[in-house]
């Protein structure tokens, strides 16, 4: 069985660890509660008849990304970058977040989360930054850790791909 790295990535308060909670504990809490550091948990994913064990690095949110983190980043196989879907800035903070990642670790696999999905009447993201997203190549899922809407797609999309650029 395959056993691989991935970050979660993301401005303050976008979802990261609520992610994390629903995809392997199937729980959502409305009380926030800050990541100091890194958390990590673990989860066996089906991709197709593959077994593959996410080691799942939840890293603290900050509204600018720290560079002595990027240590943190060594040895993760792909990363999901967490945008909260109601909240420009942190879409804002995604280009510079993944430029700073691939400068970093290179080209490896990842996945653009655009979470809260639950909030969508609130959410900013329409079709004109789809396509920008689109144009740069990036995979794309909307995902709310409250509903678990998306969640197992989103996880399961990075599987595929870090499983893919083996």
């Amino acid at each position: 069985m395959l056993q691989k790295k991935v970050s979660l990535l993301g401005a303050f308060a976008v979802g990261k660890t609520s992610l994390v909670a629903r995809f392997v504990h199937s729980i959502f809490s409305d009380t926030y509660l800050t990541t100091v550091g890194v958390k990590i948990e673990k989860k066996v994913l089906q991709v197709g008849a593959q077994h593959l064990t996410l080691l799942l690095w939840d890293l603290a949110g900050e509204d600018e990304f720290v560079q002595v983190r990027m240590s943190y980043l060594r040895g993760s196989s792909g990363y999901l970058l967490v945008a909260d879907g109601t909240r420009r800035s942190t879409i804002d903070a995604i280009y510079a977040l993944q430029k700073q990642v691939e400068e970093t670790l290179g080209d490896i696999p990842f996945v653009l989360v655009l979470n809260k999905l639950d909030l969508e009447e609130d959410w900013i993201v329409d079709d004109e930054l789809r396509a920008e997203f689109a144009a740069r190549g990036w995979s794309v899922v909307s995902t709310s850790a409250k509903s678990g809407a998306g969640v197992e797609e989103a996880f399961a999309t990075l599987g595929r791909k870090i499983l893919e650029s083996e």
